[in-house]
């Protein structure tokens, strides 16, 4: 069995945005209020975190998760790993694992070389950076499937796990990864708003791939508050795509 939770389904502005006061911004649904983006997979006896944004500690507090065996980072943006430092409390046992691209270890180093002395501050976060490609691997007997998307110009990686994959801040799909994508049972993937984006899937560009990658069932996230109302979207979807909300669960 996989349970997946989805601590957060926002884009790297969280909804509501900062001084806005649209009606997406002050809706009373709290389906309509988005943390940054993460899910945290629980799959054959392990705890993964998929990506670690600035939202990390209220985000864990909310879902009553103590403990975590690894940490998957699909790109070194601000909103997908600023919550590294809060994994404090998760390394009392020894290292945690951080998997992430060369590209992106050399990031991480740069911005928390804290973490990264041979002899480190007592109380910081004590990690382990480990690099991959985009081969597959194993955390413990669970194998990661790494999926090369492109977010703009920029290659990042999205995950298979399972039945599941989690495709986030993509704009393409080169012809070769979709062969990693077949038979899933679930998908999430990012659909930003429904305007064209230099960097993001739109929602009619998500619901295409979606149609094209055939899982039988698909989640929406990394939404801003431009995608619009959750109820008016759920209505608008197909009846196997729903748009997520902070705090579901599924099991696969």
């Amino acid at each position: 069995m996989t349970k997946i939770t989805f601590l957060g389904t926002g884009t790297s502005t969280g909804v509501p945005e900062l001084g806005c006061d649209c009606s997406i911004c002050t809706s009373p649904n709290p389906r309509d209020k988005r943390l940054r983006t993460s899910v945290l997979i629980n799959h054959d006896g392990k705890t993964i975190l998929i990506d670690c944004g600035p939202d990390f500690r209220q985000q864990m507090i909310r879902c009553q998760t103590n403990h975590l065996d690894a940490v998957l980072i699909t790109h070194e943006h601000y909103d997908h790993v600023a919550g590294l430092d809060d994994l404090r409390p998760f390394c009392k046992q020894g290292k945690l694992p951080i998997y992430a691209e060369s590209s992106v270890s050399e990031k991480l180093h740069q911005r928390m070389p804290y973490c990264f002395r041979e002899v480190n501050y007592p109380g910081v976060p004590n990690l382990e950076l480990i690099k991959i490609e985009n081969q597959p691997f194993y955390i413990g007997n669970t194998e990661i499937i790494p999926i090369r998307v492109l977010h703009g110009r920029l290659p990042i990686l999205g995950y298979r796990i399972g039945k599941m994959a989690f495709l986030t801040d993509l704009t393409e799909i080169p012809v070769e990864e979709y062969e990693k994508l077949k038979n899933l049972d679930v998908l999430i993937m990012a659909a930003l708003r429904k305007r064209k984006h230099i960097s993001h899937q739109t929602l009619d560009e998500a619901i295409s791939q979606i149609d094209c990658i055939q899982p039988k069932k698909a989640y929406l996230i990394h939404a801003s508050h431009h995608l619009g109302l959750h109820n008016d979207i759920m209505r608008e979807l197909p009846e196997s795509i729903m748009l997520s909300y902070d705090g579901l669960e599924i099991e696969i």
